[in-house]
């Protein structure tokens, strides 16, 4: 599991707002999962200045900030200072003051100011107290808005009452909205104090509930279906009977070209014809337009959460691999999207399971024999999972026994490589696939006694990769075993690209195309060095970054399957993904295989999924202009065709505060004119 970024939801922002009492105060929140705590808060305050403690560690990574806060008249800080690491160990050193009726902030990878004002800062790189500063703020706030410096706007919506434990303390819910792409931050307040910041993978808590995961995490579901469910409603179009796509470039994986002349019938969530006659009266005909038809996209590595699913069918993705998750927020969120109940993929689970360790990750389940490790395997099988996902704790003599057993079981075997084992040793002993290149190939630059389950192992594949020698027999052994086995690799080039060739202020050119449609919070984030690489490792870096471009690049040559997946922000990185593909070297029309019959023959669905023909279910993505010359088309959908409904990626974007990539394509009834497209 990788995931380069803080993640504005709800509990990375969230912090106790002090009181202005003389006496000093110390108050403490704890970040739970369903494995438990993983972060600890500590909130002191005396006078006007607060100080902040704020410390994870999950997986060996984790931010640990140290924050002061003087608050002025108006309870808003005249300064602010914020020192330490991020998540995978960049620095950390931002500050915020008002002053001489000038409010300016500066950032390791960023500066600005603007006049004084009501507004509130969104940090860059701070701890969670910013979100309860925003609540008590906002609560006060006309219509519960406010102005955001840099910009944007902030917004509190007011949701239901809840009650949380025994005594049935109520507490009333709000969703806080503008620090994030496409999802808003779940907040349980009493009064103006915070006592929760929730959703479905994560807590972060007052000790009184430290031991509320459970409940907590099934209150986030229920409060994001709610919301989602009338966006669902609004942005889900369900004609009647048959709907015919004409004047469309019909992409065939098969032969790597697009076909004209033939229309596509669709009836309910089947592709019933492929034919050149014309719609009959009354049908549901969309014309379009000369855009490009495509099978839909299947991201191979999406760790799902409830908003994400409006995000993937936005982009054309409407199958996803989820490898690992909270398992109970997993199975209750897949019938949502299955039913149409909420929008999002159709999702094939892969289960988490990871050893016990001090680097242990949250998720899934974590064992600590191999007979519990085997029993867990048969808990997924019965469950319905499509496959398992083995950590980086692990230990590696647990790998054999437990592939065997997923096998025996019809499950597929992936993994990130164990900690103290190699990538070869791992196939051998199962593995059907490697998740992520550096998973591959960290055998190469791990030198003895580094240990993997920290963020060495991204920071060995920048300094060292550069000096791997691809004709060299070790690396022509390891691609003979993996085309021997039949080994899948899943890359995450784009969910790499930040951490390798993110540059302070400008960000990763797999970000280019999309940051500037994102709300300007999120710019400024992506934009914000993800590893500690100094200016003079930066040709070290971008040389590995090369590297592991030919490394993708010669495993393709090879005839080695690859699949698409980003690990990353949903839908908009798998496009990234396909770009960064096709930078490396692959061809645009590789590329679009790879996410369409590549990954439905991955999943063992290719007699539904992945090309478009009569009988296959009918998941669909048009686009505007020719994704086969130029794969930066894959961006400007028109329209995503998912069991039977219809989705405008337009108006999901915008209901998302994204601006669209291109407008959406208007059904009509046959006979009519074609209408303007919106």
């Amino acid at each position: 599991m990788v995931t380069t970024r803080r993640a504005r939801g709800p509990w990375l922002f969230l912090a106790l707002l002090p009181s202005l009492a003389l006496a000093a105060t110390t108050e403490k929140m704890a970040l739970v999962t369903a494995n438990g705590r993983i972060g600890t808060l500590v909130v002191t305050t005396q006078g006007t200045t607060v100080d902040v403690d704020w410390r994870v560690d999950n997986n060996g990574r984790g931010p640990k900030i140290k924050e002061r806060i003087v608050l002025g008249k108006n309870g808003l800080p005249t300064s602010r200072t914020m020192e330490g690491t991020s998540t995978f160990g960049a620095p950390v050193k931002e500050s915020f003051t008002v002053e001489g009726g000038r409010a300016r902030w500066t950032s390791i990878d960023d500066q600005g100011e603007a006049p004084a004002s009501n507004a509130l800062y969104i940090d860059n790189r701070g701890s969670p107290w910013t979100s309860l500063h925003f609540t008590r703020v906002l609560l006060a706030s006309k219509g519960l808005t406010r102005p955001a410096f840099p910009s944007g706007t902030l917004r509190l919506q007011k949701l239901r009452e809840v009650t949380v434990g025994p005594s049935k303390q109520k507490l009333q819910a709000y969703a806080l909205w503008g620090t994030s792409i496409g999802s808003p931050s779940l907040l349980l307040v009493r009064g103006t104090t915070l006592v929760a910041a929730v959703n479905p993978y994560a807590v972060l808590t007052r000790e009184e509930h430290a031991g509320r995961f459970d409940e907590l995490s099934a209150i986030a579901r229920d409060l994001n279906a709610e919301l989602l469910k009338d966006l669902s409603k609004r942005l889900t179009h369900r004609p009647d009977g048959p709907v015919w796509i004409t004047h469309a470039r019909i992409f065939d994986p098969v032969s790597g070209t697009a076909s004209t002349g033939q229309n596509v019938v669709l009836f309910r969530d089947r592709i019933v014809g492929l034919r050149a006659d014309p719609p009959p009266a009354g049908a549901t005909v969309i014309d379009a337009q000369g855009g490009t038809l495509l099978p839909g996209l299947i991201d191979s590595h999406a760790h799902t959460g409830d908003w994400d699913g409006l995000l993937d069918i936005a982009s054309g993705v409407t199958q996803v691999r989820d490898p690992g998750n909270d398992n109970t927020s997993l199975l209750a969120l897949m019938p949502r999207f299955d039913s149409g109940e909420l929008v999002g993929p159709r999702v094939f689970a892969s289960g988490f399971l990871e050893g016990k360790s001090p680097f242990s990750a949250s998720g899934g389940f974590t064992v600590q024999t191999v007979d519990e490790a085997v029993g867990r395997v048969r808990w997924y099988a019965d469950h319905g999972f499509w496959g398992i996902k083995i950590y980086n704790s692990m230990p590696p003599p647990f790998v054999k026994p437990m592939a065997d057993e997923a096998h025996r079981l019809g499950l597929h075997v992936s993994g990130h490589v164990p900690a103290f084992m190699t990538s070869d040793q791992a196939i051998r002993d199962g593995y059907d696939e490697i998740n992520h290149i550096n998973q591959l190939v960290l055998m190469f630059v791990l030198e003895p006694g580094e240990d993997p389950r920290t963020p060495v192992r991204f920071t060995v594949i920048g300094e060292r990769l550069a000096d791997l020698d691809l004709q060299g027999a070790d690396f022509r052994r390891l691609v003979q075993l993996m085309k021997d086995r039949k080994t899948t690799l899943e890359p995450t080039m784009a969910t790499f690209a930040p951490l390798f060739v993110g540059r302070p202020g400008q960000g990763s050119p797999t970000d280019a195309p999309w940051i500037d449609h994102v709300p300007a919070a999120v710019q400024r984030d992506r934009r914000t060095l993800v590893l500690d690489v100094k200016p003079e490792q930066y040709a070290r870096y971008d040389a590995s970054w090369k590297k592991l471009e030919q490394i993708l690049v010669t495993l393709h040559r090879e005839g080695i399957p690859l699949v698409p997946g980003t690990d990353e922000v949903a839908g908009l990185v798998l496009h990234g993904e396909l770009e960064s593909w096709v930078t490396a070297g692959l061809t645009p029309v590789d590329a679009l295989k790879a996410a369409t019959l590549g990954g439905a023959r991955f999943l063992g669905r290719e007699s539904e999924l992945g090309t478009i023909a009569v009988g296959k279910r009918a998941a669909l993505y048009l686009v505007d202009g020719d994704p086969l010359t130029d794969i930066h088309a894959i961006r400007k959908g028109r329209l995503v065709v998912k069991d039977g409904a219809l989705f405008y990626p337009d108006e999901i974007h915008s209901a998302l505060e994204i601006t669209p990539f291109a407008s959406h394509v208007e059904p009509q009834a046959a006979g009519m004119a074609t209408p303007a497209s919106r």
